[in-house]
């Protein structure tokens, strides 16, 4: 503590904010694990791939992972890309004195083994640790990319909802009057609409892509900060010093985001990881009931879906269901922390 206290020369408040959080220390851990399988998936590439991460090969060395080769590189005879799977490339490599570092897992998401000696979904294995869907690949890497997708999805979903609503919350509030009355009737017919039905039928009229379903998304989500944003302005509005601001000819927005803003963003960060778990579990249940992202994206929802539908194949629905157990599980231990440390009443000892 007092390490990060002397290099990043913390102001009091933010010493006692830091000491809050790490004196909760579920929450500190659970920040720490989230962390760490967050930049292990931003290296999947290095971890689960088909391609090999390195290549030499007649004295020179080659990037599968970063640049195409075609399969003539290699001795082959085709000009499309190399198969690293296959022996036929795999032996003229070795004839020459060459040799190829694998990632841990040799199969990327939508990698399809075909030498599986047994019917999919394969069960666990050396081969594969935690078995294949019913399509052939890999739950391991899956997962993996799943988890990535799913985090990345989340986040921007997370920034971009709380960003507008957090404006839209500083508006209402801190005008007041016919703009905040007008803005609550149409929040209470906008947030009335059944999402999940309106959902359906876009999905049914146009292929979600990433961008379609992260902006279909955001249409209901951008509200959840807006009540709390709202009643910080309303009380902060009052207060002395936007009083003087204003007789002191201080423009409007200068006020809002300037000196009210970064006492509402007290309360509103404390929601942040609630939010990220609600963007995750939106995006995981649209997967399940098909209406999510398109096939060639790995997905967690998907996982659990196959689960569902392969009963004899326990590991699949297992293997997803852990895995968002404890994903979504860090994220509400995470948030726990962070509104102890927001909170005034608490000091660290």
């Amino acid at each position: 503590m007092k390490l990060i206290e002397t290099k990043l020369n913390l102001s009091p408040i933010t010493k006692r904010r830091v000491g809050n959080f790490i004196s909760n220390r579920r929450a500190y851990i659970s920040f720490w694990i989230f962390l760490s399988l967050f930049l292990l998936s931003l290296g999947a590439e290095f971890i689960a791939n088909d391609k090999p991460i390195l290549i030499h090969y007649r004295g020179k060395f080659y990037f599968p992972i970063f640049k195409y080769y075609p399969e003539t590189v290699f001795g082959g005879d085709f000009d499309s890309e190399a198969d690293y799977h296959d022996t036929y490339i795999q032996n003229n490599i070795k004839s020459a004195g060459g040799w190829m570092l694998w990632p841990i897992i040799p199969y990327k998401f939508d990698t399809i083994d075909y030498e599986l000696n047994v019917p999919v979904p394969a069960p666990p294995s050396a081969r594969h640790w935690l078995g294949t869907d019913d399509q052939g690949h890999d739950v391991v890497a899956l997962i993996i990319y799943g988890f990535r997708i799913s985090v990345f999805f989340g986040l921007i979903l997370t920034f971009l909802s709380s960003f507008i609503g957090i404006a839209a919350g500083a508006i209402q509030g801190y005008f007041g009057g016919i703009i905040d009355l007008l803005f609550q009737r149409f929040l209470e017919i906008w947030t009335s609409l059944p999402s999940l039905y309106i959902l359906i039928i876009l999905t049914s009229i146009i292929t979600p892509t990433f961008g379609l379903l992260l902006f279909i998304l955001l249409l209901f989500r951008w509200t959840s900060l807006v009540g709390v944003v709202r009643a910080e302005f309303l009380r902060a509005r009052n207060y002395d010093f936007v009083r003087a601001a204003k007789a002191l000819g201080v423009k409007n927005l200068s006020i809002m985001f300037r000196h009210i803003l970064p006492n509402a963003m007290v309360s509103t960060l404390t929601f942040l990881p609630f939010i990220l778990n609600g963007s995750i579990v939106s995006l995981t249940s649209l997967d399940f009931l098909g209406l999510g992202l398109p096939p060639e994206y790995p997905s967690l929802g998907r996982l659990l879906a196959q689960g569902k539908a392969n009963l004899q194949a326990p590991w699949l629905g297992i293997s997803s269901f852990v895995v968002l157990a404890v994903l979504l599980s860090l994220l509400i231990f995470i948030g726990e922390g962070a509104r102890d440390a927001f909170d005034p009443r608490k000091n660290f000892a």
